[in-house]
């Protein structure tokens, strides 16, 4: 009540604590689409990532940003440098934008990708933050940024803005949170050959 008091809706988190701000603590991929990228591709690239990250025996939670995209929160032990997450990330991402060169741009600007989707791997920098799990979106019908379960994104009704300040409680009660087992969660991230 106290930031909705100041005006503040949305809420960014960083992925790293403040006791050590230089080493973070999850890796994140952010599937983001561009001018023409439909929803379905976000999803299928969201369900490649879900396939490669199973096939690495890496644990991740997909979330629908409440907006277009999906976000895939990969917890970490301590130890890695942002620049070492970046870099997993980006390998790991381009690996799959090669399976589908036709969704993914490479490109910095957003003008110079034609559209296509980004798989943004800089997002894994100190002092960038992403929309946190669970926070509400300054959009129409107040959309909240909501955790899935895997396999969540073979549902045909899933939608990005899907889950709202009215409906996300109860979705709660009913699935629980998938989000909450990663909270404690280290995992080291394979070395990707």
């Amino acid at each position: 009540m106290w930031a909705a008091n100041f005006g503040a809706r949305e809420w960014h988190a960083w992925t790293s604590r403040t006791d050590r701000q230089h080493q973070p603590t999850y890796a994140l991929i952010d599937l983001d689409p561009g001018a023409t990228t439909q929803w379905e591709d976000i999803v299928l690239l969201a369900r490649l990532h879900r396939d490669a990250m199973h096939h690495l025996k890496v644990r991740g939670c997909p979330k629908v940003t409440g907006r277009r995209g999906i976000q895939i929160w990969i917890p970490i032990a301590r130890g890695p440098s942002f620049e070492e997450t970046r870099s997993w990330v980006e390998r790991l991402s381009k690996t799959i934008g090669k399976v589908v060169p036709e969704l993914v741009s490479w490109k910095w600007g957003v003008r110079e990708r034609g559209g296509l989707a980004w798989l943004d791997y800089t997002q894994n920098a100190i002092n960038k933050t992403l929309v946190a799990p669970y926070s509400p979106r300054a959009a129409p019908g107040a959309p909240v940024s909501t955790p899935l379960e895997w396999g969540e994104l073979d549902d045909p009704g899933l939608r990005p803005d899907g889950f709202t300040v009215r409906t996300v409680l109860e979705r709660l009660v009913e699935k629980g949170d998938p989000f909450r087992e990663l909270l404690d969660t280290e995992q080291s991230l394979p070395p990707l050959t």
